[in-house]
């Protein structure tokens, strides 16, 4: 299967420039994957969809301010800076922006933080040290790392962030659960839905585009997921007791199914392997480095369902959502959302595929 198999076209007015208020008033596509019927709601209505023991697993990451801006020392060339992981106290992973940011290349930040660049890695990816932590100064200094088809400035930091997130440390927002307000989520607690969190934040695998022709010739770049042991207990008690799992966005699911496939004592390499006996597998708590890729062929472990925006063309989260509900009927449901005016992207509308 080719790249070129998840292209779709877009008009440019259909990509969503700010949120909606609401959190709950986006709309909702509900795809039905068996049949690829589709149906239209309000993001609220959501609570029509679930069943007492089911479970909503949520990624709690936070966004941090991760754009920064300075200054090469050598010249006073502008330099950009969009931090991803950080290494140890002073070293972090950053995409850069700038022209001869070679290894050992000096950046004064506009925050008046020096650093230098410690390694050259693929394509515009750098190790960067910092003469000092660089963490207190982001929120002054640093932006919300807002993607770039996003021009509209964003007034609230927190609309690019979930009512549930915890854990500091992504470059973007688990954008599903932007929908959510804390409102929705005590009513679906009520009506007996469990609610479980998982942690993997945003990294170069979240950024990197898909360059080949054959989808199977990509690689994913690793991200960090955890899981902890109460959430993977609650997740085992509630599908063993008849629930469904439900992942809310892309990266829970990939969360969820890298437990899974390390419950089989498998590894992400391993994930296209034949079925065992077990057509379901329990999670195990875990906190690894994971490059899973899930496109169409991968063998779901764990996921009943998923709640998720609507993604850009020929990306690897199409692909995840393909192999989920099935190439054509994800396609069928875009063209549809398409003519039917929903917003697309990080601000844009949501789906529910189950």
């Amino acid at each position: 299967m080719n790249v070129s198999d998840f292209d779709y076209h877009l008009p440019e007015d259909r990509i969503a420039q700010t949120p909606v208020e609401p959190r709950d008033a986006s709309r909702l596509m509900r795809l039905d994957r068996a049949s690829g019927a589709v149906s239209h709601h309000i993001f609220r209505d959501i609570l029509g969809f679930l069943r007492p023991g089911d479970v909503l697993v949520m990624n709690n990451t936070r966004v941090i301010p991760a754009r920064l801006f300075g200054k090469k020392a050598a010249t006073g060339g502008a330099v950009e800076l969009l931090l991803l992981s950080r290494q140890d106290d002073t070293s972090w992973r950053a995409l850069v922006g700038g022209r001869g940011l070679l290894q050992g290349a000096p950046i004064t930040l506009d925050c008046g933080v020096s650093a230098v660049v410690e390694a050259v890695l693929d394509q515009s990816e750098r190790v960067i040290r910092f003469s000092e932590p660089i963490e207190p100064y982001l929120d002054d200094y640093g932006q919300m790392p807002l993607p770039p088809y996003i021009h509209t400035p964003l007034i609230n930091r927190e609309r690019y962030q979930t009512v549930y997130s915890q854990h500091a440390g992504s470059a973007a927002a688990p954008t599903a659960g932007l929908h959510f307000t804390p409102e929705l989520l005590v009513a679906a607690r009520d009506m007996g839905v469990h609610l479980a969190y998982c942690t993997l934040h945003f990294g170069l695998g979240t950024f990197q585009p898909v360059k080949v022709e054959r989808i199977a010739d990509h690689v994913m770049h690793y991200e960090r997921a955890q899981l902890s042991a109460d959430d993977a207990r609650i997740i085992n008690e509630a599908k063993l007791a008849g629930g469904r799992i439900i992942a809310v966005g892309t990266t829970s699911a990939r969360t969820l199914e890298t437990a899974g496939i390390l419950s089989e004592g498998g590894t992400p390499d391993t994930a296209y392997e034949p079925a065992q006996a077990c057509p379901w597998r329990p999670v195990i708590a875990c906190e690894v480095d994971t490059n899973l890729f899930i496109h169409p062929g991968y063998r779901w472990r764990v996921l009943d369902g998923i709640i998720t925006n609507f993604h850009l063309p020929k990306s690897t989260l199409m692909m995840m959502i393909g192999a989920f509900a099935g190439r054509e009927h994800v396609l069928a449901a875009y063209q549809t959302a398409v003519q039917e005016g929903y917003r697309f992207f990080s601000f844009g509308d949501a789906m529910f595929i189950v």
